[in-house]
């Protein structure tokens, strides 16, 4: 027979195993999104609802100087290019604090997207307000939402960060032609992988 002090280890273990998944301090998939406004590299402030004939987003947190950011860039700037003319377009954010890493400030975005010739929106959340609310934790981390605002999918763009020539799979492109289909996307959640987002020291 169990011991009482057992039992209520087993029912606190199970508490956390189950509510883990739930936690209700930022979205998970099938929540609706609310709008932003962030500085754009070109000066201009954006929010969703400036994308009037948007079917959905691809929103990706990402920075400058990230190894992994680095390793993803041309995969991101081709994600826009095949999908937002099917009315999918590629925001990009930049969540990190330049104070700790002086290569993800302002400037140096507007520098990088320029020789880098991004063709999507490369966005500052330089209060750091709105990578929390989408539970955002690395650079880059994926999040496909569809015209409505509703998260469909979350985590990584493919299975292989180091080598493009060998992904297998391409979970962000495969929720968007699920999306396009009408379909869910499936998977529609897998672990971000890249460097931890830098916050501000308190």
């Amino acid at each position: 027979m169990k011991s009482p002090a057992r039992i209520l280890v087993l029912l606190a273990c199970a508490f956390l195993l189950f509510s883990a998944g739930d936690d209700p301090s930022h979205y998970v998939v099938g929540d609706r999104a609310e709008d932003f406004s962030l500085r754009n590299v070109d000066g201009s402030m954006v929010s969703f609802s400036d994308y009037t004939s948007a079917k959905g987003f691809i929103l990706v947190f990402t920075c400058n100087h990230c190894p992994y950011a680095q390793l993803y860039e041309r995969r991101i700037i081709e994600l826009h290019n095949k999908y937002s003319s099917k009315g999918y377009p590629v925001i990009a954010i930049n969540p990190n604090d330049p104070k700790i890493v002086p290569e993800d400030s302002f400037d140096e975005m507007v520098k990088r997207a320029k020789s880098k010739r991004y063709p999507f929106a490369y966005l500052f959340d330089s209060t750091q307000t709105v990578y929390p609310l989408f539970g955002a934790n690395r650079t880059p981390h994926a999040f496909v939402l569809d015209k409505n605002l509703v998260i469909r999918y979350i985590g990584a763009i493919d299975d292989n960060p180091e080598t493009p020539a060998a992904v297998k799979r391409r979970y962000v492109e495969n929720a968007v032609e699920s999306l396009l289909r009408d379909e869910r996307p499936d998977p529609d959640f897998t672990r971000a992988i890249g460097c931890t987002i830098k916050r501000k020291r308190k």
